[in-house]
């Protein structure tokens, strides 16, 4: 199995994030456009903006929170050389769910469905963590 795979879901994931800056940028000049918050008290006071683009702007927020430990796992389990098949699918998972918990949170804000998917994230996250703690283990017991 090849490392580098590891890093393609990483890169979704970053492609998530940056998509949402894209999105919370055209939200906020629609916002301005048609005259729903006034530039100047919009720069001083983050809750003037509407509720379509507080919603962006909080899962933005939210990009830079778990899925900072989804990068570092990734890159130990890249660093290790224990990219394997299930680390890959555990990847992909983690960055789906992600885009799905995106989606779901500057959509509809469904709480109990945004919960489950994040959720979901955080158990991948558990298995990646374990996975990764195995395979640095066995590498000690090999020594």
């Amino acid at each position: 199995m090849n490392s580098n795979h590891i890093i393609w879901p990483v890169l979704a994931q970053v492609l998530l994030t940056l998509t949402m800056f894209i999105v919370l940028g055209a939200r906020k000049a629609k916002a301005v456009k048609t005259g729903e918050v006034n530039r100047k008290q919009a720069a001083l006071n983050n809750r003037v903006w509407p509720e379509d683009v507080v919603k962006v702007s909080n899962n933005i927020a939210n990009q830079f929170e778990v899925p900072v430990l989804f990068y570092v796992l990734c890159l130990v389990l890249y660093s290790i050389n224990a990219v394997g098949i299930v680390a890959i699918v555990l990847a992909w998972l983690f960055a789906l769910s992600r885009f799905a918990h995106a989606y779901v949170h500057i959509g509809s804000n469904y709480v109990p469905t945004r919960l489950r998917l994040f959720m979901l994230g955080c158990f991948v996250l558990i298995a990646m963590l374990l996975q990764t703690a195995w395979q640095l283990a066995t590498d000690i017991v090999a020594v």
